[in-house]
């Protein structure tokens, strides 16, 4: 099937380039000619070596990236095969497209690189790489490496020269974009970095000022690459995509690469995962869209920790209710232990009845009501290990594999048994317990690693890895059959989400930020990698600088949280207590958040560079008016307003209700003087 074909069927419509049809390229051309292929937005360009470079083309502007680089190459012990000759060529228009098929010969082996650009995304080159050993004895394998490009920038001064999105999850829980220096290297193995971290989404991208350059893989399940980004020296970044395997290619046998890509956009990479997220919409992955439910407020009773009792939640409600939340969350420290899932006797001594009850009182006092849980764990000592021990993941070495938080170890993703459990969990909360929604937490949730458990019977130990997103997807599809409108939360606790299972839960979270900026930058970008229609829950205000940011949440269209506490039942003191000033400035933000309800609106990730563009801005549009938010320490001097259109507008600071003036679009620059954020509204006259 085209892809044409494919997204037509997904229900997306598409643009295709208007006039007549482009001549056919001749099927063969010289091998001496030097082979390229391009679209309106990229250029790919070879050598007479297969090394390839790739050329930006915005606004009619040509800029070469980077220069001619052994981009793709099989790996063996101690040597790089990097070193083809170019022996044919053949360029072809297709339904949808244009393909370039090149072949390069080397001693033994044959390489035939598949260049594929579709008119509907002609920012995106789709690679597919094949190496066929063509000698009498076979040749040790490694692994192999696609679009390995050394990017060149103009130095930017005092200011960093490229920033980048990095994908890997690692237990540091460090920022998803960052600023590159020199000496930054970060490997962006999306299998495990630590024993309960791993898993992302396959794309790196860098970018400077003038252009930038995304890659990534395009299969249609987790697989076990990584995406290393460094940066050698000032001026030059570096990326590639490799495949570590060992194996023996037989006389005749052929390796392939996973199918690949090359993406080029200005501004930052919001442009590549968005592209990535609309192309991949072709290949069935498409987001649930959040029910309406799920914009509103959220009160978690975790401030409590995992030591909460009931009293303490029901003592809550009266100010939970004052303040005008419409969700509440029963955390961590509700059950028993982490794999059989019981009311903890001690706190709900009646067991089931005693927590649906709670349940009951909750809906009594106007609020939805959420349930935390951890899935896929197994708890020593729980019942379920002690009936089905044969539902553990275990590693080559027949141990646990650890999940250190809590701590217990993995169950098996792909052990049907394990999914059934799983599936009649999900049943218990909501059937039987009445909640109205999940939160599904940790870390560990993001990626497992390969199962050797014989048990299981596995055709690879890698069917645990890619069967991950099904068994998330089994969890989401119970719970929306019993109620459609529930609301399935997915906190990976400061992991790089995995793109496969986004199609699979309805609301995306900061995921515990450690910093105002990665509320943000978060936010940008789950809001490009799962569009509009899912909500973006910007986690609990007291992970915010300060434990106070309620802007950091508003301004990217984020629903806002809380964990407060009230001092007079806590057993401790902390910065979720609800002071008298907290109160207040919540009340005041929870006023702002419900007047504007930006969550309903479309976040504009492609108007500002979030690494270049200073101050640090978000714009969303809702209707006709545009809301921008800007951060910086403390900023002095203009502001701009992007993406409005030719007439008039009158500007206000929607957090202190004042009126700044009128501006003309499109663009407009006014000087607004700020510390740490400012919000403005623009609204046409």
């Amino acid at each position: 099937m085209s892809l044409f074909r494919a997204l037509a069927l997904a229900g997306l419509s598409l643009a295709l380039p208007s006039g007549p049809a482009r001549a056919a390229v001749p099927a063969a051309q010289a091998a001496a000619e030097a082979p390229s292929i391009q679209s309106p937005c990229l250029r790919i360009e070879f050598d007479l070596h297969l090394r390839s470079r790739v050329v930006a083309r915005f606004k009619g502007v040509e800029k070469p990236l980077g220069p001619f680089s052994d981009s793709e190459y099989l790996e063996g012990p101690g040597r790089k095969r990097q070193e083809f000759t170019l022996v044919s060529q053949q360029r072809d228009r297709i339904a949808d497209g244009e393909r370039l098929v090149l072949k390069g010969q080397a001693p033994q082996l044959i390489k035939t690189v598949t260049v594929t650009i579709y008119d509907a995304f002609p920012a995106l080159a789709v690679y597919e790489v094949a190496y066929t050993n063509e000698g009498g004895a076979s040749l040790p394998i490694s692994g192999w490496t696609s679009h390995a490009y050394e990017l060149e920038a103009q130095a930017a001064g005092k200011g960093p020269t490229f920033w980048s999105y990095q994908c890997g999850s690692y237990e540091r829980r460090p920022n998803w974009l960052v600023p590159l220096r020199v000496g930054f290297r970060q490997e962006n193995h999306l299998g495990m970095n630590a024993p309960d971290y791993g898993g992302g989404t396959p794309i790196v991208d860098v970018w400077s000022r003038e252009a930038g350059l995304g890659i990534g893989h395009l299969e249609t399940s987790p697989e076990l690459v990584s995406l290393p980004v460094t940066m050698p020296k000032a001026g030059r970044a570096q990326v590639a995509l490799r495949m570590a395997r060992e194996q023996s290619l037989a006389p005749g046998a052929t390796v392939r690469s996973l199918r690949t890509f090359v993406s080029v956009h200005e501004g930052d990479c919001f442009g590549t995962l968005s592209l990535y997220r609309r192309f991949m919409a072709g290949q069935g992955f498409r987001m649930a869209d959040s029910p309406e439910a799920a914009f509103g407020p959220i009160w978690c009773a975790w401030g409590y920790g995992r030591k909460v009792q009931a009293r303490q939640i029901y003592g809550t409600l009266p100010t939970v209710k004052e303040l005008g939340f419409t969700w509440v969350t029963v955390d961590d420290g509700w059950q028993d232990n982490y794999a059989d899932w019981h009311p903890d006797p001690l706190k709900f001594p009646r067991g089931d009845e005693d927590l649906k009850a709670m349940v009951d009182r909750i809906h009594q006092d106007g609020f939805q009501a959420q349930l935390w849980w951890a899935p896929l764990m197994g708890s020593r000592g729980s019942t379920l290990m002690k009936e089905h021990p044969e539902f553990a993941l275990l590693n080559r070495d027949g141990s646990q594999q650890k999940i250190s938080y809590w701590p217990t170890f993995y169950l098996c993703p792909a052990a049907p048994g394990v999914i059934e459990y799983s599936k009649d969990l999900a049943k218990k909360m909501i059937l039987d317990w009445g909640y109205d929604g999940l939160k599904l937490d940790g870390q560990y949730m993001n990626g497992v690693p390969p199962c050797y458990n014989p048990a299981h019977h596995h055709e690879h130990p890698e069917d645990a890895v890619k069967a991950l997103p099904l068994y998330f997807k089994a969890i989401f599809e119970t719970v929306r059959s019993l109620k459609p409108q529930a609301l399935v939360e997915f906190c990976p606790c400061g992991t790089s989400y995995s793109f496969f299972t986004m199609p699979y839960f309805n609301m995306s979270v900061g995921s515990d930020p450690t910093s105002s900026f990665q509320v943000r930058s978060k936010g940008k970008v789950l809001k490009a990698l799962m569009g509009d229609g899912v909500a973006y829950f910007g986690d609990h205000v007291e992970l915010s600088d300060g434990a106070s940011d309620y802007a950091s949440t508003v301004a990217v269209g984020g629903v806002i949280g809380t964990q407060f506490v009230l001092p007079a039942l806590a057993t401790k003191r902390s910065t979720s207590d609800l002071t008298p000033g907290r109160k207040r400035a919540l009340a005041t933000w929870l006023g702002i958040y419900r007047k504007q309800m930006l969550p309903k609106g479309q976040y504009l990730g492609d108007l500002y560079d979030v690494g270049f563009d200073l101050p640090e801005t978000h714009a969303i549009q809702k209707g006709e008016a545009r809301y921008y938010g800007f951060f910086a320490k403390k900023w002095q001097g203009p502001v701009e307003l992007r993406g409005l259109e030719a007439r008039t507008y009158r500007i206000r600071d929607y957090e202190h209700d004042r009126d700044l003036g009128v501006v003309k679009g499109p663009r407009a620059t006014l000087n607004l003087p700020f510390s740490a954020h400012l919000l403005i509204e623009a609204r046409p006259e």
